[in-house]
């Protein structure tokens, strides 16, 4: 059913998506990386908690603000202090290493020729890493505590109303979902927008992680209702 809705889409779509309890994983179109736009916001998140000092829970009180406005309203400024502030791509991939990512590249630049939105949103990656990376928040983990990933799994639940589509779409208001969303033009002409979403999804007897990343949407809203279709079909056959 996924596959037939793909088929009917325009632009390039590549999802995965985990059962919790079971491990089962399925993947969905050619699993070439992509650009992240701002569901990277989420791999500086987890890059900054996994720094902090062995006892220490939370984050640097200067950090705190700038957390929960990169992730509850994506805000690109706070980004990118917190990128700078772990340490910008070495240190991050040092993480995305640690934590099974594969083939995640973060960007090299933030400020990037010819690019006029944060060239960390350049930093591609796949499906598969994105359920690692949302993995780490949803199970046990070595790299990060348990209060570290509450936190960061409240602030993914507490995005901005504005923010709530992707992997939340066909979702009842009953279940939990934690969501991180990324749109990003990538001309200038805004005729070529990327489009992705990342999430866990929980309620009605269902516990998943899905993710998806499209490119090749002709504007934003097409590519918001392509994630929002797929994730419709995707809660009804997760029962």
């Amino acid at each position: 059913a996924a596959a037939a809705y793909v088929a009917s889409r325009t632009g390039t779509i590549v999802a995965a998506v985990s059962d919790v309890g079971t491990g089962q994983t399925w993947s969905l179109g050619p699993q070439h990386p992509q650009a992240e736009a701002s569901i990277v916001k989420l791999d500086i998140l987890e890059t900054l908690y996994a720094q902090q000092d062995s006892g220490t829970q939370g984050l640097p009180p200067a950090d705190q603000p700038l957390a929960q406005q990169m992730m509850e309203d994506s805000d690109n400024s706070a980004a990118t202090s917190l990128w700078n502030a772990v340490g910008g791509p070495a240190k991050i991939q040092s993480f995305n290493t640690a934590a099974g990512l594969t083939h995640t590249s973060p960007s090299s630049c933030v400020a990037c020729a010819g690019f006029a939105w944060p060239g960390w949103g350049l930093s591609t990656t796949t499906p598969a890493d994105q359920l690692a990376l949302l993995r780490q928040l949803v199970k046990p983990s070595t790299l990060l505590t348990g209060e570290q990933r509450h936190a960061a799994l409240q602030l993914m639940e507490n995005v901005a109303p504005s923010q709530r589509w992707g992997v939340t779409g066909g979702v009842p208001p009953q279940a939990t979902v934690a969501v991180k969303d990324g749109w990003l033009p990538l001309d200038a002409a805004n005729t070529d927008w990327q489009i992705n979403s990342i999430g866990w999804v929980s309620g009605s007897g269902r516990d998943y992680l899905m993710a998806v990343l499209t490119t090749g949407n002709p504007t934003e809203q097409y590519g918001i209702d392509t994630i929002n279709g797929l994730s419709a079909i995707v809660w009804g056959r997760m029962r």
